[in-house]
């Protein structure tokens, strides 16, 4: 199918108003198909020509206005219509295929029952799977869905249910005006739990075998959604605008979750059936408030066309952790964003696949998948923070709800936004948008610092740089905190400064003139609460001071600002990664915050395996593991942190006699539960290490025959480090059709291991033949997920980096791969640097 053009889509909305959907689904036929009927009524030019998105198995009957439409005039997946009148009527009748990539009307066959469940993802271009469509954000339009289905199943969708189903049909109300991309449903004989708040009916649906998962975890969800809805109803003067508010958890989904009108749908592994940790608990809530922010960002006012892309996703990142601080227990949510979510923001926005936040120009829907990255997410949602500095918080919220006034239930653009922020701001944020919204690349912040004679500051100075070729330099407002470690052992915070970068005076100097005369402050932290965007880099007294004053610090948001800064540096290769893991073993041990705990360790790991020359990575390992070990002993039994040590540990250690132990019950720490995925977790380190093979990995699928058991069993099976099971698990990778996205992602993730160089260097080479091949057959996000986790990066090598160069030279690569490929090769060029 070529992709939508922007001009094409233009073109069509400017002939087309779409005045509504009526969909018919009938789930109830044996196989990899089902049949879709719709009668689609639109308004366009008498005479005129226009086509919808459409893909069948088989096209059963279509009519224009009571005259049948020329099978032929299907083709490329466009059904063209030609004699339009003023007022139409399309009726489509289809056999259309079920899909297994999660786009479409995706079927999965429960491995624990054996029982089918449906989803339905129309983002970005899949509803043509489902029905014909004008599929593009600024045609809007109501839908009314009947669906038939299995006499037990349970059937969800945009719309509320209009009376109770009978003889298998389900019908629902008509939905207030959606974009295509929003339509959606579950089906299947998903197990409910229903409620009701401030007059918003509720309900949360999980397949069978999580049934009791989800009772147990029932009123956390309700109470964190109740929270957030109470807390955006406060700030918001419109009401929450769909009616219902229903949360599906699916399986094989391919994102977080997606923010569908009435039936948000998300990946079920957020119904936890083994022990989590508190940072897992928050990230649900987060995930949770993000989708809820959606419901006006995205689904009632929604961006015209997909170069506003960062409207929807860093207004719902932005708020995601905002409302979860704000209105939920989870109260240090700013400091997750600040390790997790900002740092993904800074990685993309570093390659040389970067782009601006809100790109000028998007010119087909396959660019804009590209799109769908940190920087319309995390970077957007730093964005957000400094606007919300620049403007103050009460015009902030003033200039959305009068654009929520002004849009709703129809589309919007950059410019309307800024308006109504301007307007109830009285500042001109035309400057403002063009340095952070126009322009692409991050920026540095580092400290400079003279010291007196007697101990004080001579000068302090904050240095703004741009990277060669991104010369946008941007104003921030920031704080400057000033710790001393005190003779009682204790790092105390002696006050914090508040500091406005103007990028136009001084080349990006500034001068901090109150700290002249200061006694010099042990640590001297620039962007303490981390409210500015930019890799941030400490004076070298302060940083020669960061083992020490690092544990003792009581704010856990200026940790994870030390801890971030020190990662992006390692990263960088602006220092050794010999230097990370004795922090690492330093200050891991005590820390509290468990999301640091996991991050840290997740992204060193990382960097451990690439980074050092091949003899010094075994050293490094062990440190980790050091650490670990530290701060398993030192947790309290049974706590998010004992869990993350241990996770860590399993990740880390070569010690496989004592993996072993722990998988049969044997000297396991008290505290810990070998429960199914720590089970599984540790086998994998096992298979990986040749301590356990594929009778290990066949006696645990047996006993634990689940969704998330095969997908681990999966991910061991490619994980074997024997040539036979990678030429399978290759195979598999590339060339089956019909296989599962989350299986095949499974495949992937357990292909490449450090470990294992001399067993899988050999499918370098064949990663730049066949996965461009495996992308092209299966293409979208499915295909992308895939193809990034396949990518071989721990081949540090520049024969890799020649393979990459080789490939994106191809005038035949497609935009996707060759985005997947630039990105993997900066990892590698990278890892070069620093073994350099």
């Amino acid at each position: 199918m070529p992709s939508l053009t922007r001009a094409e889509a233009t073109a069509r909305a400017a002939t087309v108003t779409v005045t509504g959907y009526r969909i018919d689904l009938d789930l109830t036929g044996d196989g990899d198909t089902f049949l879709s009927r719709t009668v689609l009524t639109f308004d366009g030019e008498p005479g005129g020509s226009t086509f919808v998105e459409l893909e069948p198995v088989e096209l059963l009957s279509a009519t224009l206005n009571g005259t049948p439409v020329d099978p032929a005039a299907l083709a490329d997946e466009r059904l063209t219509l030609t004699g339009l009148a003023a007022a139409n009527e399309l009726v489509v009748e289809g056999r259309m295929r079920y899909s297994r990539s999660g786009e479409g009307l995706h079927r999965f066959v429960d491995p624990a029952d054996q029982r089918v469940y449906l989803y339905a993802q129309m983002f970005l271009d899949g509803a043509r799977r489902i029905f014909p469509c004008f599929d593009q954000p600024d045609l809007k339009a109501p839908f009314t869905l009947t669906v038939t289905a299995p006499a037990d199943w349970i059937v969800a969708a945009n719309g509320e249910l209009d009376g109770e189903p009978e003889g298998g049909v389900w019908k629902f109300r008509p939905t207030k005006p959606l974009s295509t991309y929003f339509a959606s449903l579950v089906a299947g004989p998903y197990h409910a739990r229903t409620d009701e708040h401030d007059g918003i009916p509720l309900a949360i649906y999980a397949r069978q075998a999580l049934a009791a998962n989800l009772d147990e975890q029932a009123e956390e969800i309700f109470t964190i959604t109740k929270q957030c809805l109470d807390r955006y109803h406060q700030i918001f003067d419109v009401r929450y605008p769909f009616g219902h508010y229903g949360q599906a958890f699916v399986p094989e989904f391919n994102f977080g979750a997606m923010e569908n009108p009435g039936i948000v749908v998300f990946r079920d592994e957020y119904i936890f059936r083994s022990a989590v940790t508190d940072s897992e608990r928050e990230q649900r809530a987060m995930v949770i408030a993000h989708e809820m922010a959606h419901q006006w960002f995205g689904d009632l006012v929604t961006m015209a066309w997909w170069d506003d892309l960062w409207l929807n996703e860093s207004f719902a990142e932005y708020l995601g952790s905002r409302i979860t601080a704000e209105a939920t227990d989870f109260k240090d949510a700013w400091t997750t964003f600040a390790l997790h979510r900002k740092a993904w923001g800074i990685r993309a926005d570093q390659r040389p696949s970067t782009h601006p936040v809100a790109p000028v120009d998007v010119s087909d829907t396959a660019l804009a998948l590209l799109n769908f990255d940190g920087i319309s997410y995390a970077k957007g949602a730093s964005v957000l923070r400094q606007l919300v500095a620049f403007v103050g918080d009460k015009a902030f919220l003033a200039g959305l709800n009068e654009h929520f006034a002004s849009h709703a239930y129809a589309n919007a653009t950059l410019a309307d936004l800024l308006a109504a922020v301007s307007q109830a701001s009285g500042r001109d944020l035309s400057s403002w948008a063009d340095r952070w919204l126009r322009s692409a690349q991050v920026n540095t912040i580092r400290a400079e610092v003279e010291h007196a004679a007697d101990g004080t500051y001579s000068q302090v100075a904050l240095v703004q740089t741009a990277p060669e070729g991104y010369p946008t330099l941007r104003p921030h407002k920031l704080f400057v905190g000033l710790y001393d470690h005190g003779v009682d052992g204790a790092v105390t915070l002696r006050r914090k400064v508040e500091v406005e970068l103007d990028p136009d005076v001084d080349g990006g100097r500034t001068l901090l003139p109150d700290l002249t005369g200061e006694p010099a402050a042990t640590l001297l932290l620039v962007n303490d609460g981390d409210l500015a965007y930019a890799k941030i880099r400490l004076d070298e007294s302060s940083a020669g001071a960061v083992p020490l004053v690092l544990p003792l610090l009581e704010d856990s948001l200026a940790r994870a600002v030390l801890w971030s800064s020190m990662l992006d540096a390692v990263t960088d290769a602006e220092r050794p990664v010999a230097e990370l893991v004795t922090l690492i073993l330093a200050a891991l041990p005590v820390e509290r915050e468990v999301v640091i705990v996991e991050d840290v360790l997740s992204t060193a790991r990382g960097l451990v395996d690439r980074y050092p020359a091949p003899e010094a990575r075994s050293a490094a390992l062990e440190l980790l593991a050091q650490a670990c070990d530290r701060l398993v002993a030192a947790a309290e039994p049974g706590s998010s942190r004992q869990l993350a040590g241990v996770r860590g540990l399993i990740g880390a250690t070569i010690d496989t006699v004592r993996l072993k132990g722990w998988l049969a019950g044997e000297n396991v720490p008290t505290g810990v539960a070998v429960d199914d995925d720590l089970g599984w977790l540790i086998l994998y380190r096992l298979v990986v290490l040749g301590a356990a093979g594929t009778d290990e990995i066949e006696a645990r699928f047996e006993a634990d025959r689940s969704a998330s058991g095969e997908q681990w069993a999966t991910r061991c099976r490619a994980a074997l480090p024997d040539a036979d099971a990678k030429a399978r698990a290759w195979d598999y990778l590339i060339n089956d059709p019909d296989a599962s996205n989350r299986l095949l992602e499974a495949t992937a993730q357990g292909f490449w291991h450090a470990e294992q160089l001399e067993l899988v260097a050999p499918y370098t080479e064949r990663y730049f033949t066949e996965v461009p091949q495996m992308l092209a057959r299966r293409g979208g996000m499915s295909g992308e997920r895939v193809a990034v986790t396949a990518y071989p990066s721990v081949v540090v090598s520049e024969r890799t980096r020649q393979l990459a160069a080789d490939l994106m030279a191809s005038p035949d690569v497609s935009s996707i791969m060759h985005r997947v490929v630039t990105d993997g090769d900066d990892d590698v060029r990278r890892a070069l640097v620093a073994r350099g």
